[in-house]
């Protein structure tokens, strides 16, 4: 390991698998004698982690490397500042953010992270050679280091990557390429070591989860790949484990064995996020997403059949270019019918290169901002009714952290909500028993009730 310690600023944008990105990232670059730090500014190595699914990716970006700028330039003299753009915005845009953009040294694709130390170098020798957007997952996950820095006790795990469905407002099968899965053994493996560093709570993530469909573990060959299902069972198994989730997961993904899975194994939480991004079936065709509104009500039926504590959450896109108000009219009826504990909602925006983009009949921006205002307004009353109906009940809560107020604890209870109470500090890492006296649209509050689990 280097014994010159350097500063590492990471600036992550977007969904949890860009989470689990960068602090890969970080684990690559600890051996090379990097420290994360909490300011850009006179750190030694800057790296900006991109999404490119939501509106003004780019835009966003360059605002980004503009304020940059001025730090790069103030730390010519001692060191130098290296910048470099990661993910998804990196993977579509690599040799124009190169030519765009002076102050950048490196890009490098969401596939090629593992390479950062090679392309550190490469950008000190010559800048404009360090570009690497290729697709070679597998060998990013074989080379990554075994051992990853961990904060708190919840942790993210990819496991499946890349997207076949091709959405027509998406740009995921562009930037993450085509699906594909990690073995049961590496992932048990990093599990594991997770739990041995005190993480009681792990989310799967994969761009469509339940799309898993990885390699058995050794000696059980003949089992052919393991689903979604499969999977979660046997990480329930590993000792220290006390919650499993996963997200984000695609309605045409939705198997029996996986929903059987949350009736048999109850570390799994009673909290399903699975988007419908329209309830109208013509803008569902028209998106491509392959199933109809019916279809995706009947899943959710048969999940809360088998797990009748679920809570379900959503995606919703409005603006639609073709979407009459009929159309969004549909979106807010399933709404209504669905009920949602959360969920996210957005204005469409093009994506170049997506089909969406090229569509006609585009919606005007104040229509889309209309429509987004009533749907989340619902969606807010909704979100806040589901809190409040928690009010007198018992929930097994997480703690990760102290709050904000002396003497107060945070955590999450099975539903993803905050969670405070007033508590001693010994039960961070724990779970405990909380009473549930009040609740906003964002957390619950409540008492501490008898002996906590302690799972440690």
């Amino acid at each position: 390991m280097s014994s010159t310690r350097k500063r590492l600023y990471i600036k992550t944008y977007g969904c949890q698998m860009n989470v689990y990105d960068s602090e890969r990232m970080k684990d690559v670059l600890t051996p090379l004698g990097y420290e994360t730090s909490d300011e850009a500014e006179g750190s030694d190595l800057v790296i900006i982690n991109t999404c490119h699914i939501r509106e003004k990716a780019a835009e966003k970006l360059y605002s980004d490397l503009g304020r940059l700028r001025p730090f790069k330039d103030a730390k010519a003299e001692s060191g130098g500042m290296t910048i470099a753009v990661a993910g998804c915005v990196a993977q579509a845009e690599g040799p124009e953010i190169m030519r765009r953009a002076p102050t950048v040294d490196l890009v490098v694709g969401p596939q090629s992270y593992h390479k950062l130390p090679e392309l550190i170098a490469r950008a000190h020798r010559a800048r404009g050679e360090a570009l690497d957007t290729e697709f070679e997952v597998e060998d990013k996950f074989d080379l990554l280091p075994a051992e990853r820095h961990v904060e708190g006790y919840s942790a993210f795990v990819t496991v499946q990557e890349g997207c076949d469905k091709f959405c027509t407002f998406c740009v995921v099968p562009y930037t993450r390429g085509a699906e594909w899965s990690r073995p049961v053994d590496q992932l048990v493996n990093e599990i594991r070591r997770l739990a041995a560093k005190g993480v009681r709570e792990i989310t799967l993530l994969g761009q469509n989860v339940n799309a898993y469909h990885g390699a058995p573990p050794a000696g059980r060959e003949a089992d052919g790949p393991w689903g979604l299902g499969q999977l979660l069972r046997h990480i329930a198994l590993i000792g220290g484990i006390e919650r499993v989730r996963y997200l984000t997961s695609h309605p045409r993904d939705m198997d029996e064995d996986l929903i059987a899975a949350h009736r048999d194994e109850t570390k799994i939480m009673p909290y399903l996020h699975l988007p419908i991004q329209s309830g109208s079936d013509r803008i569902l065709k028209a998106m491509n997403r392959q199933h109809t509104y019916a279809e995706y009500a009947e899943l959710i039926a048969r999940m809360r059949e088998v797990r009748p504590d679920i809570a379900i959450s959503g995606d919703f896109i409005v603006g639609f270019p073709g979407e009459t108000d009929a159309d969004f009219e549909d979106t807010m009826k399933c709404v209504r019918e669905i009920g949602y504990a959360s969920a996210f909602s957005f204005k469409y925006s093009r994506r170049p290169g997506t089909p969406g983009a090229a569509m006609p009949n585009q919606i005007d921006e104040t229509v889309k901002t209309e429509r987004l205002h009533a749907l989340q307004a619902l969606l807010d009353e909704q979100q806040t009714g589901f809190n409040r109906s928690q009010i007198g009940r018992t929930l097994p809560v997480l703690f990760e952290k102290a709050g904000r107020i002396a003497g107060q604890l945070h955590g999450r209870s099975p539903y993803l909500q905050s969670v405070h109470v007033d508590g001693p500090a010994e039960l961070i890492g724990r779970i405990g028993m909380v009473r549930i006296e009040d609740a906003s649209r964002n957390s619950l509050s409540g008492q501490l009730v008898g002996a906590e689990q302690d799972v440690a």
